[in-house]
Parts: C-alpha cells; structure tokens; sequence
C-alpha cells in the first residue's frame, strides 16, 4: 500500500544540489556560440553571463520568500494561486507539469544522445533510442526514493563541478596567446551594444535556468523554511561564478572568431589545455552534466502534477496523485516520461527549448508580481524569509523578466507562439474541471 504522505528526508545539501545540479546541465557548453555571435565581444559577452546571473539570482531570492511562505509540494502551482486564484495556479501548473518539464527532460535526452553517439561513433539514428533509455533510467533511480534522486543530483553535481574545476585551472595556466580583454565593456565590430546585449542576454536565460524546481521538493524538505531559501541563493551563486569562469577560459584559449557559431568550443578548449584526449574528457563531463540536469528535471518535475491531481485539478486526478511504498509519485513520473518521449522524436533541442523560454519566463514575472502584491495584501503572513534589498531586488527580477518576454516574442514568435497555443489548452481543462467538481 503506497504512502498517503511524501516522506520529508532531504536537506540543505539536497536542496543545494538540486538547485545547481538543476541548473548546470547543457547550457554552459553549448549558449558560448550564441553569446559570442550575438556580441562579438569577450566583454560584453561576459558582461551578459554576468548579468543573465544577476537577473536569475533576484529572481531566485524573490521567488524564495513564497517557497519558504509555503513550502509544500507542487512549488510555482502554489506561488501564483495564492496571490492570484485557482485559475492562474492551474494554467501555471499545466503549463510547468505537462509541457515545460517533460520538454526540457526531453531536450536534455536529446543533447546526451547527441554527445553519447559522438563519443561511440554511432549513427544519428541512435540518438533518439539513447536519450529516451537514458531518461527512463533517471525516472526508475527517482521512483526508489526522493533521497535517491537526491544522491544522484549531489553526486553529478560534485563530478561535473570538478569537471569544470579542472578545466578552468589548467586553462588559466596556458600561455594565453589570444586577445583577452574584459574592458572596456563594447559591442564587436558590426555589432550595435544594446541590440548585442539583448540577443546575447536572451541565450544565457535557458543556461541559468532551473532554479525554481528545488520549491516543488519543499514539502519533502526536513526544513524548508530555512533550507529553501538558502539553496537558491548559494546554488545560484555557485553557477554563476561557475559560468563566468569557464567562459572566461574559452576565451582565454580560443580566438573569438572560432567560439561564435561553434556548438563544440568545449571540446576545442579542452583539445588545447589536455591535448587530443581532452575532447573525450569533456564529453564525458559533459555526459554526466546532462545526466544531472535532467536528473533535476525529472525529480522536481513529476511533483506538480501529483499536488494538482491531489487537489483534483486534472482529468483522472486520482491516478496523478499515486504514490509509491517510498513516497514517490511515480503515476505523474511515468506520464511525463511518455510526453517526453514523444517530444524526443522531433528531435530539435534548440526547437523544444526555446518554445517554452517565453511560456515559463511569464510565469515568472507572476511569481515577482505575486510577492509584493502579498506584502500588501497578506501582511498578517508569516514569513521566515524575506527578500533583502525589498522592493529593489523584486523589480529587478520583473524589469529583467519582461525584457526576456518582449525579446523573446520579437525574436523567437513562431516558437513562442507555439508555447502559447499549447499552454492554452489547459483552459477548457480547467473549466471542464470545475464543472465537474460542481457536478459532483
């Protein structure tokens, strides 16, 4: 007989893991291309690493003041549905629980099967098979516990840190025969500053994101209160420092010219600081670096719709909000891993990423909105932690959040409007939902 509650086992270091193990999956090798086309600029390019973090770091401590308001198990469903209403907290949880992290598990299903095939020497065939054996294998390590998954975060976490940790040692101490420059901070040549910025600023938002899910574990967290809030900013600011310094070494060690429209400059960096094995070493950091991000995906991702199915949200609630002998909610994991695996086979990682960039950035800034417009509505809540710096640090996080909205539906519209149109039809949903709960 399946547990009627999730049991609470994880810590601060789980949390911790989760939050930048989350995070630090794909985007650190492959966005460089697209910063460095969009820039032309080591400094305005890291200059935008810099501030892509900045923005996500005030997100992330704004959107700690709900989690740690409500730490319970469904995250952003809750965050938007208390300040906003049922309606908006459905539309958030269908859009986060059915579409963006099933697609984001299978985008990061596609990229380690790209790089597995490449290291084996495989045909394009197989990536597909590979991803969605390698996704069905973090599923199955995730429905033995909540503390397994979080075992697997902390142990990727560690390797591909080191990983990384390695990297940029070895490559600061090459003879650095390009031209580094981090000021004055300016566009390249042909390039305008603040179209460059904007273009460049919009490719690092999928590379930090990620830091939201950790809330959906709150109700499994020993201490959320204090745990939650403390993952998201030190895990943040781990990546940050993280992405800053490994961007830096590619530049450092590769011309510019060769970074911009270069999906692999990981591996070239790598051939230059070890040599011709360094190619197979950074694929192989970059294997396990995947492995732990979709790792995240999956943990945090299947417990959104198991608290929507516990409220009777979704069609077949009932079977949504099964749990395991472990607590797991494995029915909302199984459903996830098939809408993936059906995503999987469109095979365009960019595709599956970038539609949904606009859906989930708009959710957000809902998220910001909702924080401060509690602070007046529901000043009577208690809260264990409050956002420094407030309100500078929660207009922050909205002014960035809608400048990543109006660049993205002006660069990516067809994408966007695709993750629009799909977010939408979680409408009639939620109101056959409703009549039926009036029904009954």
């Amino acid at each position: 007989m399946a547990e009627s509650n999730m049991k609470k086992s994880l810590g601060f270091g789980a949390a911790l893991s989760t939050v930048a193990g989350t995070i630090i999956g794909t985007g650190v090798f492959f966005k460089a291309s697209a910063v460095t086309t969009a820039t032309m600029s080591i400094s305005l390019a890291l200059f935008a690493w810099l501030l892509g973090g900045i923005i996500n770091l005030c997100a992330g401590l704004t959107a700690a003041e709900v989690a740690a308001i409500f730490p319970e198990t469904g995250g952003i469903v809750r965050y938007i549905e208390e300040p906003f209403g049922k309606f908006w907290g459905f539309i958030s949880g269908w859009a986060y629980g059915i579409v963006y992290m099933p697609a984001n598990v299978a985008a990061f299903a596609i990229a380690f099967g790209t790089q597995f095939t490449g290291l084996f020497h495989l045909t394009d065939s197989w990536i597909v098979p590979v991803g969605m054996i390698t996704s069905l294998s973090v599923a199955l390590l995730n429905f033995i516990s909540a503390k397994c998954g979080g075992v697997v975060s902390s142990i990727t976490l560690i390797i591909k840190l080191a990983a990384l940790g390695v990297i940029v040692i070895f490559g600061f101490l090459q003879p650095g025969n390009v031209d580094f420059r981090l000021f004055p901070i300016q566009a390249g040549a042909h390039r305008e500053f603040w179209g460059a910025l904007g273009t460049a600023l919009l490719a690092t938002m999928f590379a930090y994101d990620g830091w939201i899910h950790v809330g959906t574990l709150a109700g499994e967290m020993k201490n959320p209160q204090r745990d939650l809030p403390r993952a998201i900013a030190v895990g943040l600011t781990i990546v940050i420092i993280a992405y800053l310094l490994v961007n830096a070494v590619f530049y450092f060690v590769v011309p510019l010219h060769q970074i911009a429209g270069n999906l692999n400059v990981s591996m070239e960096a790598a051939d230059k600081i070890f040599g011709g094995i360094g190619g197979k070493i950074v694929t192989a950091g970059i294997l396990v670096s995947v492995y732990g991000g979709m790792n995240g995906y999956t943990m945090t991702g299947m417990r959104v719709p198991y608290a929507m199915g516990k409220k009777g949200s979704l069609p077949f609630s009932r079977f949504f909000a099964q749990l395991n002998r472990a607590g797991v909610p494995w029915a909302s994991g199984i459903v996830q891993y098939v809408i993936a695996c059906l995503m999987m086979l469109s095979g365009q990682f960019d595709a599956i990423t970038n539609m949904l960039i606009f859906v989930i950035w708009f959710f957000y800034c809902m998220v910001f909105v909702g924080v401060m417009k509690m602070r007046k509505t529901r000043p009577d809540l208690h809260r264990p932690y409050k956002v420094p710096l407030y309100p500078i640090i929660p207009l922050i996080a909205l002014v960035g959040g809608t400048f990543i909205l109006i660049s993205t539906l002006i660069q990516q519209f067809v994408t966007t409007a695709i993750g629009i149109v799909i977010t939408l039809i979680g409408v009639p949903i939620y109101y056959y939902m409703q009549k039926k709960k009036g029904i009954n």
